[in-house]
């Protein structure tokens, strides 16, 4: 009777092995490759978008994914589609680089200087908490239609780097710093070799949040004021005319430009960084 029992419990626990077994190999294939998993989430959306779509049946409410590619392609044939997308991407590039720019001196400028940082602190609160349309309304109102999107972008993305690169400078090891007093090492050092190191994951982290605010915010102000030649103008159009499949085709292009604009700069950031890197430990 015992060794019954004894084979009862081993059959009935086979499943489970074999549950667990499977799901330690899934977890040790999805970890080898992360790509993988990314692909599968992408392909349960899609095919769950498709079916909802074919639900709706009705392609001015919303179109299928297949649909939205196709328009894509057609788009992406006419030299109008590069050249609006040319213009849209100049414009966010420079909000963002003028914010980075700026952003960073400003951190070097109220890390080292209290009055600066009393003075230039509750501004860029502000800043931080005001709706991104009042301002994008007011620009409007001061600017260019063609440089609304540049100054929006800007000011939404500045307050992230300056607080940032702030912080990052603040969290220097005190230490370091008697250290390199004590040695008397020259500012220009003790930037390079402290300030620099420190600040950098900070710059890296705002630069990555920073980029995807420079979009949002630079279309929105493309589609507020009407920027002619612009992706935000074609959103515009495309709600107007109830062309629900430009909307998401334009939309769809914008996600793609956002993610590979983040993706190249912060490629380029770690890269500088690792060799600066090397560059110090040489010195």
């Amino acid at each position: 009777m015992k060794n019954n029992r004894g084979t009862g419990k081993e059959k009935s626990g086979a499943p489970a092995d074999s549950r667990s077994f499977f799901l330690r190999k899934s977890r040790s294939v999805f970890a080898q490759h992360p790509w993988l998993g990314r692909l599968l989430a992408a392909a349960v959306w899609l095919a769950l978008w498709q079916a909802a779509a074919s639900a709706v049946h009705q392609e001015i409410l919303l179109v299928g994914p297949l649909t939205v590619l196709r328009r894509v392609a057609q788009l992406a044939v006419t030299g109008e589609f590069w050249s609006i997308t040319a213009a849209s991407l100049c414009r966010i590039a420079a909000g963002f680089a003028l914010a980075v720019a700026f952003g960073t001196g400003l951190a070097v400028l109220t890390a080292f200087f209290p009055l600066a940082y009393a003075l230039f602190s509750p501004l860029l609160s502000i800043v931080k908490a005001t709706p991104v349309a009042s301002f994008i309304i007011l620009a409007l109102v001061w600017l260019k239609g063609s440089w609304v999107p540049v100054a929006i972008s800007c000011l939404m993305v500045l307050p992230v780097v300056w607080g940032n690169v702030h912080k990052g400078l603040q969290a220097v090891d005190g230490q370091l710093l008697e250290m390199a007093h004590v040695y008397r090492w020259e500012k220009r050092k003790t930037a390079r070799l402290l300030y620099l190191p420190a600040a950098l994951p900070y710059f890296t982290a705002a630069c990555g949040t920073g980029a995807g605010l420079a979009w949002k915010a630079g279309i929105a102000a493309e589609v507020l004021g009407r920027t002619v030649n612009s992706i935000g103008r074609q959103i515009y159009d495309s709600k107007i005319y109830l062309e629900t499949a430009d909307l998401f085709a334009w939309t769809a292009v914008l996600i793609l430009l956002s993610v590979v604009f983040e993706k190249l700069f912060l490629s380029w950031l770690r890269r500088a960084g690792r060799n600066y890197g090397g560059e110090g430990e040489k010195r």
